[in-house]
């Protein structure tokens, strides 16, 4: 097996081959460009590399075109035919036509595999950020989760978050003395946001049963990675759920893979396309989150991929960590443009040949300008490069060939069906219930006790068979001490009933587990 990925011709005159070296892949990269100058289909040779080299590959398809990767292209095809052309310029005399192992997810369950988390694995701080909420009703969800820990109920849907937070607001005031303010108007601010972000299908995201993410770490019985494609077209109308959605695949893959050091080859990689709708008005938090999984996850063995349209969108301290570049054209129009070019070229080593801001400039489409990590991860010398030709099918597979592929594959079944197995909203929904028929059995016995009570407050004797008036002389003494004893049982039992009333339809959260 070759240590490294053919990318393509480099030099000016494209007689020299440029490759990614694996062992060097796990440092991450960038894809840069403007629309129309080629990402996709770099980010296409990349994934074939990866995947020949028996490398798991995760990536988002955004514009609905990188199912062909399941098919093998052919010279007859449209759009291949200038590619024997272009091998031949390159030098890429070993190019032949050949499929990758494909598997196909979709959040929607409609192109792909349904691919879900649960609500706990998500975590306060990333839901945060999906709600846009403030610091206060952020700080309101972190109690929900605290409570939904220390009472062990599994916060695994929507549903579960929605019913937790109505008892947070019944206890709003006793969950002050404890947490600090429980504002009821910011609950309410988080329920409306959920509601909001459960219209948009995120309803299908939060559940059971969760993928596993041995499922995107296989290869194939060739030995080949398989190449894991998010169909993220109707996502993007989202873009906030299909950033964070990311951004916790990438924290998930953090916190469970092990350490591995500096491996010969990635354990997986990982492609984030549309990058600047992660760091678009996030706050710091998220940002400084993004900075410390992009720096050690290379030691987990998983290479992390930017794929924008501009350098500048992602942020610096991101864009230090990403040592193998691929910078398509970009257009400078206004001043702005200008600047952002300039400061793109200054981040490469500069080659003697050529200048690196006007290369990026010319540059046509299908050719980029490159510079990957050479011996002892030291940044190579920028050059000019002409993107080798996919061996797979360039452009989408049609509607049905995608539907047959998807019924052979091997995940087909494991995650088709829901599951919803007990959680917090059952839980608090049987503690509700069982308030509530204690409230009804308590309101019972008091209409039950009420005629004798009352005959006892007139100062009637009760025998079991017939009620006699009192002769006795301290009758109003006894009148009055049968009005004390009748207010004392109505005050307990319609106290006790009061009282779990006011806890609320799903009260009862702290009564023993």
């Amino acid at each position: 097996m070759s240590d490294s990925i053919f990318i393509g011709g480099g030099g000016v005159d494209y007689a020299e081959k440029q490759g990614l070296t694996l062992k060097y892949a796990n440092r991450h990269g960038l894809v840069a460009g403007a629309t129309g100058t080629g990402k996709t289909v770099t980010l296409q040779i990349l994934a074939e590399g990866f995947s020949n080299a028996g490398v798991p590959v995760f990536l988002s398809d955004v514009k609905g075109d990188l199912s062909g990767l399941a098919k093998s292209g052919t010279e007859t095809h449209k759009l291949h035919g200038p590619f024997t052309e272009r091998a031949e310029k390159i030098g890429f005399s070993d190019y032949t036509y050949h499929a990758c192992p494909v598997t196909f997810w979709d959040m929607f369950g409609q192109q792909g595999h349904p691919v879900r988390t649960t609500v706990s694995e998500m975590g306060p701080l990333l839901l945060a950020q999906l709600l846009e909420l403030t610091e206060a009703q952020e700080g309101i969800l972190n109690i929900a989760f605290r409570l939904a820990d220390e009472e062990g109920m599994p916060l695994l849907d929507l549903k579960d978050l929605q019913a937790l937070l109505v008892w947070v607001g019944e206890n709003a005031k006793d969950l002050s003395l404890r947490y600090g303010n429980v504002s009821t108007q910011s609950i309410g601010a988080i329920q409306r946001r959920l509601l909001v972000l459960e219209n948009q299908g995120a309803s299908q995201l939060f559940g059971e049963p969760a993928l596993e993410l041995s499922d995107l770490m296989r290869t194939d019985a060739d030995g080949k990675g398989v190449v894991n494609i998010l169909a993220a077209d109707k996502l993007m109308a989202s873009p906030k759920l299909y950033a964070t959605f990311l951004l916790w695949l990438l924290s998930e893959l953090f916190e469970e893979l092990p350490e591995v050091g500096d491996p010969d080859k990635p354990k997986l990689v990982f492609f984030f396309d549309e990058a600047h709708l992660l760091f678009e008005d996030a706050p710091k938090a998220l940002v400084d989150k993004v900075e410390q999984v992009a720096r050690l996850i290379r030691s987990k063995g998983v290479g992390v991929y930017f794929i924008t349209q501009n350098p500048a969108d992602v942020p610096e301290d991101i864009l230090g960590q990403l040592g193998n570049r691929f910078q398509h054209a970009l257009r400078a129009f206004t001043a702005k443009d200008r600047k952002e070019l300039r400061m793109a070229a200054e981040t490469y080593r500069e080659n003697p040949r050529f200048e690196t801001e006007q290369a990026i400039r010319e540059v046509g489409v299908g050719e980029a300008v490159t510079s990957m990590l050479q011996k002892k991860g030291v940044p190579g010398i920028v050059e000019r490069t002409l993107i080798r030709p996919p061996s797979s099918q360039l452009g989408p597979m049609t509607d049905a060939e995608r539907q047959a592929y998807l019924q052979a594959s091997d995940m087909s079944g494991k995650y088709d069906e829901t599951l919803d197995r007990k959680s917090a909203f059952e839980m608090l929904k049987e503690r509700a219930d069982k308030a509530a028929k204690e409230a009804a059995d308590a309101e019972e016995k008091a209409e039950e006790l009420e005629p004798v009570l009352r005959d006892f407050n007139a100062g009637r004797r009760y025998t079991g068979t017939r009620v006699a008036r009192s002769t006795s002389k301290p009758a109003r003494r006894g009148a009055s001490f049968g009005e004390a004893m009748t207010k004392m049982v109505v005050k307990e039992l319609t106290g006790t009933t009061g009282r779990r009333m006011v806890r609320g339809i799903l009260g009862g959260l702290f009564k023993g587990r």
